[in-house]
């Protein structure tokens, strides 16, 4: 008697008999013992049903194979009959290109046994083949959000986002579910998995998620025929999507499911119009405009709520293509935040919001869809915005190109009175170490900049030859000295059609390969499927063309490929170890601290290189103005920008950074040098830290204490190297100092950057100087007040900084109600960003560009912040303070009670707020003495000589030749 199998596998195939023997014997390991597969060949024409046979020929009794006589142009027909002919009490399906992970049968069964399960889901991996086997996002999870962890849900309803998966191959399928409600995929329709999926889910009386990998799903752009849903290229490939989201709606219509509906819609916007979007470029002008013309009008068709709820940039592209505008939609749909995206897009500014597109839009439902404020393009540092640069013309005159093109100018960023230059760069894709720069024009033309460049290819980029085929251009600009790089291409929108900027494509420029002409000699142009320019390096001439594809023909061969790839291989991974930070911190330790020490060298550093600021810009102002002979050093992490002009640079993480690391004599820093490296007892290192403790530090946090041995070893490592550390207050050594387990001679100078709030700055005239031009930059003399806003760093939920950050009262009634009296600085922590709308501009200014907070701190007439360190250091100024804290229990855990020793009053609400800055002069005058305690009690050593205390300390007299006196 036939037992009956647990699981069935249906593999369906069709012209695909090098891989069917692959998927199938995924199904045959499975480590769950009683699975049947069930092959279903498509009427294919290569052979694939004969290798069916044989599988079940060989495998009597677990495989059976089955003949389609007619081919169905589809998966649904062989599924449906594969779910016909199996007997399994579970169905899976698996397409014959792709595999089955080794247990996903025994961990798909058991949740449904231990859950009861109908449908039971797992994690489904896309793996691209066409990438190395080591490179990163060679495996790239399908929606791994939603298999984070095991979950059980009695209806869709609790769960919409299911909906975000509707693969039908990871999922096992009780058999009843199938049977009692009828289940079938729609045959003669391609994307029959979103309708089956989404019956499916709405007919199971249970659904249970699993986190593990059940199905493998491979990927190969660059075969010659893509899978059937791969084929995006088709029109009817998209009407097809269209026709079964259609049929969705009404299968949500008839139930009553209007959430669902929406929920749905919002994932097309979000997912399935996106990729179609993000490869119209690429379509003729004829496709573009059919394909258009066919989403309009499925969206068309959506509550307008779906714009709001679907995520911002995927809602503007689906709101603009109903709309009509094109170029605008491409441009939102292609945009990636966060990850070096070009904007393609103009932007527009209307009653102090951010708009996309170049007019003004339409409609209150317009207005919420296409306001970007909060993406602060208009904030946002040009090296960041990065606007899109184009290419108008491109061509050969004689001996010279010509280029020339656009750069967009959003917002007018770039004002008509800045300092401009500009460069094209043409670099070596694969080496990155071939790179020839050519000066470039660019000045400003309308609403936006033209650049143009010419000159000699022959001598200005000299290729090596062979092992560059492919050179990418990139347009350098400087604005002001601010750095863009830009890769200039094709507008949005502009596509391969015969209406597409032909003088882009096929354009040769003559070169002369530093190897040999054989290797070529024109840069043929052409445009990535990014919509950029690029060149391959080919040759033209006949003879050198019949030489070259034989030299071409002995490298390609086998012997030759393997060798050149483990060439290339090994290149790639000395290079990494080179540039690791683990080979250097290893040389550090072992070679270059062997050195000698450099007499007077002092590295600075503050907040991880990020700008010249804090305490050790003030222990350095101090040795300058000392006229002690030492070396200084500053370390940068991104840009050398606002570093003092007398001192050497290096970047942070070089080798010249290690090196002077190595030699010096004196670290000063307020945050922590790379953990890995050790430092010599010759070297003294003056910890400053960069502010007392409120909230709990080092050992003290629970996830400190909680978390593994290694987080607390690192912490040691840190700070066993300081020796010295300076505190404020007594304070400062029962818990910051204990916190972070200190044992570093410990000295109560106070705060070097907290000098100049003891002392003002009348006999400072460069800080007098600065506070000055500060002012003027900010527009703070026309009589206002000035409140600085600075909160301590928040994160996300997810353990992220919070960013944007909001200004704490909204600008629109900040300024109807106390515009005219203050104007507020809003300060984020150094790791987030502010977003403020253009309509603040005259009621609130973004100082996060502010490297020095002491500057803002003397310019400040009141400071409102919450659980941030920098209360104990405005407290020196005796000026009123406001605490405006979260809501209760929020950040709440600290040293002491805030509430029981605030030097201000206390708020929690905007209305609470604004009425304490509304009389400021009564907040402060009724908590003068409880300020002026506060004070006394965490800024003790706090006495105007801090720096000064230090560098006589440390540094004491000094030679011409910079050797000690007295230490």
């Amino acid at each position: 008697m036939r037992v009956r199998p647990d699981v069935s596998v249906v593999v369906i195939a069709y012209n695909d008999a090098a891989r069917l023997p692959r998927a199938v014997a995924s199904s045959l390991a499975q480590s769950l013992g009683g699975v049947e597969t069930v092959i279903v060949d498509d009427a294919s024409t290569d052979g694939t049903g004969e290798a069916a046979e044989r599988l079940a020929a060989a495998h009597p009794g677990r495989v059976r194979a089955v003949r389609l006589p007619v081919n169905s142009g589809g998966c649904g027909r062989p599924r449906n009959v594969g779910v016909e002919r199996s007997e399994g009490r579970y169905v899976m399906f698996l397409d014959s290109d792709d595999l089955l992970d080794r247990h996903a049968c025994l961990n798909l069964l058991s949740a449904a046994q231990e859950t009861g399960a109908d449908l039971v889901s797992g994690r489904c991996d896309r793996i691209f083949l066409d990438l190395p086997k080591e490179a990163k996002g060679r495996v790239r999870p399908w929606y791994p959000w939603l298999y984070e962890q095991s979950a059980v849900y009695g209806s869709l309803e609790e769960n919409p986002d299911l909906l975000y998966d509707t693969l039908s191959t990871n999922k096992l399928y009780r058999r009843g579910l199938l049977e009692d409600g009828a289940l079938r995929f729609v045959e003669r329709l391609h994307y029959e998995d979103l309708l089956f999926s989404a019956e499916a889910y709405m007919a199971a009386a249970r659904t249970a998620l699993i986190p593990h990998r059940v199905y493998n799903w491979l990927v190969q752009d660059r075969r010659a025929m893509p899978s059937i849903s791969n084929r995006r290229d088709e029109l009817a490939n998209f009407a097809d999507r269209l026709e079964i989201h259609r049929r969705i709606d009404m299968l949500f219509e008839l139930r009553g499911a209007d959430a669902l509906k929406r929920a749905k819609d919002a994932k097309f916007v979000n997912h399935d119009l996106l990729l179609y979007l993000r490869e119209l470029r690429d379509r003729d002008p004829v496709y573009r405009a059919r394909f258009l013309d066919l989403a309009a009008g499925y969206l068309a068709g959506l509550d307008p709520v779906v714009f709001e709820t679907a995520n911002p940039l995927a809602a503007i592209a689906a709101f603009l293509v109903r709309e009509g505008d094109r170029a605008g939609a491409l441009a939102a749909a292609e945009y990636l935040p966060g990850r070096a995206s070009e904007l393609q897009a103009r932007l527009v500014e209307r009653d102090g919001r951010i708009f996309w597109g170049a007019g003004a839009p339409r409609g209150d439902l317009g207005r919420r869809v296409l306001d970007v404020t909060d993406f602060g393009f208009h904030q946002r540092p040009l090296g960041e915005l990065l606007p899109a640069a184009t290419v108008t013309r491109l061509e050969m005159r004689g001996r010279r190109a010509h280029l020339a093109g656009h750069v967009l100018n959003p917002l007018g960023r770039i004002p008509r009175g800045a300092r401009l230059s500009a460069s094209l760069e043409f670099r070596d894709r694969r080496r990155g170490a071939g790179r020839a720069r050519v000066p470039a024009e660019i000045v400003h033309e309308g609403d936006r900049l033209a650049w143009r460049a010419e000159f000699d290819p022959r001598t200005r980029v000299r290729p090596f030859g062979f092992v560059d085929p492919v050179w990418d251009v990139r347009l350098l600009v400087k604005v002001d000295g601010e750095a863009m790089a830009i890769r200039p291409g094709e507008p949005a929108g502009a596509g391969a059609g015969p209406g597409s900027e032909p003088g882009l494509r096929g354009v040769g420029l003559p070169v002369r390969p530093r190897l040999t002409r054989l290797a070529g000699d024109t840069l043929r142009s052409y445009i990535t499927e990014g919509g950029h320019l690029s060149f391959t390096l080919e040759t033209g001439d006949p003879r050198t063309r019949r030489a070259a594809t034989a030299v071409a023909r002995v490298a390609g061969s086998p012997p030759a490929r393997l060798g050149w790839r483990r060439a290339r291989r090994l290149e790639r991974s000395m290079r990494r170890t080179l540039a690791s930070s683990r080979t250097k911190a290893a040389v550090f330790n072992r070679i270059l601290t062997r050195l000698p020490v450099r007499t007077g060298l002092v590295v600075f550093e503050s907040h991880l290189g990020l700008h010249y600021s804090d305490n050790p810009k003030y222990i350095y102002r101090e040795l300058r103005r000392s006229g002690r002979p030492v070396e200084a050093v500053w370390s940068y992490a991104s840009s050398a920008k606002g570093f003092p002009a007398d001192a050497k640079l290096v970047r942070r993480e070089s080798w010249r950074y290690h090196l002077a690391l190595a030699r010096a004599e004196f670290w000063v820093d307020n945050q922590g040098y790379p953990d890995r490296l050790r430092k010599r007892p010759e070297t003294t290192y003056i910890q400053t830290w960069h502010g007392s403790a409120y909230k709990l530090m080092g050992l003290d946090q629970p996830r400190m204490k909680s978390g593994p041995v290694s987080c607390r070893a690192r912490l040691a490592r840190m700070v066993d190297r300081f020796d010295c550390f300076l505190v404020r207050s007594g304070h400062d050594v029962d818990t910051l100092a204990k916190g972070l387990g200190v044992r570093a001679e410990l000295v109560p100078a106070g705060y070097p950057r907290n000098d100049p709030l003891v002392n003002g700055t009348d006999g400072d005239a460069e800080l007098a100087a600065e506070v000055a031009a500060l002012r003027r930059t900010l527009g703070l003399d026309d009589g206002r007040r000035t409140v600085l806003y600075a909160p301590t760093f928040r994160t996300e939920p997810t353990g992220g900084p919070v960013t944007p950050m909001e200004p704490p009262v909204d600008p629109v009634r900040f300024a109807r109600e106390l515009g005219d009296e203050i104007v507020l600085l809003v300060r984020p922590h150094y790791l987030c960003r502010a977003n403020l709308p253009p309509s603040a501009a005259r009621v609130m200014r973004d100082v996060g560009g502010v490297p020095d907070v002491t500057l803002l701190l003397l310019l400040a007439d009141a400071l409102v912040t919450d659980h941030s360190s920098i209360m104990f250091d405005y407290a020196l100024l005796d000026r009123p303070i406001v605490l405006h804290l979260p809501p209760d229990g929020e950040h709440a855990t600290g040293y002491f009670d805030l509430e029981e020793h605030a030097p201000g009053p206390v708020t929690r609400t905007e209305d609470e707020l604004i009425a304490a800055l509304a009389d400021l002069d009564a907040a402060g005058a009724a908590h003068a003495a409880r300020r002026r305690a506060f004070a006394a009690r965490f800024g003790e050593h706090d006495r105007g000589t801090a720096a000064r205390t230090v560098v006589d300390r440390y540094f004491g007299e000094r030679s011409a030749h910079g050797s000690h006196r007295n230490r």
